[in-house]
């Protein structure tokens, strides 16, 4: 690894590993505050999570529609 960012190729390749990452991920984190399940079982956290994605996928409708 050291030898490949001691060259320029090598730190260009590394450096797109900044520019590949979801930002829906880190938004939902970061802005809608969403860092851990509250509650346990599979079938829990996938409710859970479909109510995560509602909120988000809400959100960014009425950011584009302009409201």
């Amino acid at each position: 690894m050291m030898h490949r960012l001691k060259t320029k190729a090598g730190r260009a390749l590394y450096g797109l590993r900044k520019n590949t990452v979801e930002p829906v991920f880190g938004i939902i984190k970061h802005v809608m505050g969403f860092r851990q399940f509250s509650l346990r079982g599979l079938s829990n956290v996938g409710a859970e999570w479909s109510l995560v994605a509602l909120a988000w996928n809400i959100k960014r409708m009425s950011v584009l529609r302009g409201a």
